[in-house]
């Protein structure tokens, strides 16, 4: 028989502030996450939307720390569920996953496990939902949350329609005693909002809806040729050796053939498509998230759920079928706040492949031709919004927010960070960039101090006014502890990201912390991973 999570005492947003300083080392919670959390403290429903970097995961991650029992994760991202509970473990968090990966004699293994009390968190893919097994389990656990990652999958008005998240109102709707359930997406349109509130069965939730905005990332839309916008790739990447990048291309074969290009300019680049083994795949995707490659090219397969923190560009060599899609691939740049950039990079070819790929949709077994119909309409549509805005004579921010129902007022001179509003063109931003790497030090076309763009970043973020030290030693330093992180990563067996972002990094630069008392006042270390790693890095800070 289950316990009935209601009759425990409820956590408060104070002890979920504590989990937050303890586990992830930061003081307070951002924008939206603590209303999110204390709506899910209080045995609320909740709809979260906030676009890729706000720090979704933190609100079903603390919640599963103070609330006790074990909370579901439900995710499309089966590939990527080893990484994030070995991410949960360096934050001090018991988690566990589910999934297809799993060999069927350690299936029941793990249940077991989780009944005894073993993990505060379970990752499951939502076709493991119907297994008996996993319903029998489910019925006797102590499940106080039931959390829907990428939850615009349920939803036919989006561009990741997955039939499986139909079955997830079932599953909530068959436990014994029902959990709160708390529903997130980083896309999600007025209608698409509509529709995971009706298909996830949604009981009065509390709706937060954070801004889409994403001040740190310069936007820039430019035509350009199959071949130009390649020798444009090259010639970028080689201007930011040692950034890390992701190139999207519409197939496999311009990702092979992008990724050699990239290779014989001696750009350390992988590939990553679905015409690889899944083996090859994880190699790429690991080689990238432990920076043993620069630059990765994908096809869409590659991203949903990837926590790499300090990706600085993003480039779209080819025109995604949708703005939802186009956003939230540009949005895997500068999840650390530190400034970004996103190039849109198409031809007119490219809308025919669009109109291709849309024809030759491989549907779900059981859509019927009336359903088909449908979804190849609102492709259409999809496809005619991201055709606007990579024609845009007018602002892209702006553009963005509006599609997502969000207004911005923008200033007579324009935002500032996009190509429009700048009056860029592509080959005026390679420009650009070759005179910031000799030493004019401004970022995109917007003329803004690369410096000055970080230190408003760090003061809104940690509310320090240090200044950044002048004389070449703070850039020095940065570099040796990345060098350090790395080294402690591959000890540990996990992506470097998961020890320090690059921005706790810039943080431990800019205070030279001395103590472990110091360190621990850094945003981003924790008294978890203080302990673990707060020794080595003193040592390096103190030389």
């Amino acid at each position: 028989m289950s316990v009935d999570s209601t009759q425990r005492i409820q956590p408060t947003i104070d002890d979920a502030r504590q989990a937050l300083s303890e586990h992830f080392g930061y003081q307070s919670f951002r924008p939206g996450q603590e209303r999110v959390i204390a709506a899910v403290l209080a045995g609320r429903d909740v709809m979260a939307v906030m676009p890729t970097g706000a720090g979704k995961s933190v609100c079903y991650e603390v919640p599963a720390v103070v609330l006790g029992g074990l909370t579901l994760v439900v995710s499309p991202l089966i590939s990527l569920m080893a990484d994030q509970v070995r991410a949960l473990k360096e934050a001090g968090i018991r988690g566990s996953f589910y999934n297809s990966t799993l060999k069927p004699r350690v299936r029941p293994e793990v249940l077991r496990r989780a009944l005894a009390g073993w993990y505060d968190l379970m990752y499951v893919a939502p076709e493991r939902l119907g297994d008996p097994g996993f319903r029998a389990f489910a019925a006797a656990a102590d499940i106080p949350l039931v959390a829907v990652d990428e939850a615009h999958c349920v939803s036919q008005w989006g561009q990741d329609f997955r039939p499986a998240y139909r079955a997830i109102r079932d599953f909530v709707d068959s436990l014994p005693n029902r959990p709160r359930v708390a529903a997130l997406t980083a896309t999600a349109t007025a209608r698409v909002q509509t529709d995971v509130r009706e298909l996830l069965g949604l009981r009065d939730p509390v709706i937060e809806v954070s801004g889409f905005d994403r001040p740190n990332l310069q936007l820039a839309s430019f035509e350009l040729t199959p071949k130009d916008r390649e020798r444009w790739t090259v010639n970028y990447a080689r201007q930011h050796p040692g950034e890390s990048g992701i190139v999207y291309a519409l197939t496999r074969k311009k990702v092979e053939q992008i990724c050699e290009r990239l290779q014989d300019a001696g750009i350390k680049a992988a590939s990553y498509h679905a015409g690889m083994s899944d083996s090859e795949r994880t190699l790429s995707q690991q080689a990238f998230v432990n920076d043993d490659v620069h630059v990765l090219v994908a096809t869409n397969a590659f991203g949903m759920g990837i926590d790499k923190s300090n990706v600085r560009y993003v480039i779209n060599c080819g025109m995604p079928q949708s703005l939802e899609e186009y956003y939230q691939e540009a949005g895997r740049a500068g999840r650390d706040g530190d400034p970004a950039a996103c190039y849109l990079l198409w031809s007119r070819g490219d809308i025919r492949t669009a109109h291709f790929f849309i024809d030759n949709i491989e549907y779900a077994e059981g859509v019927t031709p009336a359903e088909q119909r449908f979804l190849r309409e609102q492709r259409e549509r999809l496809l005619g919004e991201m055709i606007g805005y990579a024609m845009s004579t007018s602002c892209l921010r702006a553009r963005v927010l509006r599609y997502f129902g969000q207004r911005m007022v923008l200033p007579p001179d324009g935002c500032g960070g996009c190509s429009v509003c700048t009056g860029e063109t592509a080959e005026r931003y390679l420009k650009v960039e070759r005179r910031r790497q000799a030493g004019g030090r401004v970022f995109g076309a917007g003329g803004r101090a690369l410096d000055d763009v970080r230190r408003e970043r760090d003061e809104r973020l940690d509310a320090v006014a240090d200044a950044w030290v002048h004389d070449g030693s703070d850039e020095e330093l940065f570099q040796r502890l990345r060098v350090l992180r790395k080294s402690l990563a591959s000890e540990a067996h996990v992506a470097p990201y998961m020890i320090f972002s690059d921005r706790t990094l810039r943080a431990m630069v800019r205070r030279r912390p001395r103590s472990r008392e110091d360190l621990l006042e850094v945003p981003g270390v924790g008294e978890v991973k203080l302990s673990k790693y707060g020794d080595a890095f003193l040592e390096e800070l103190c030389r």
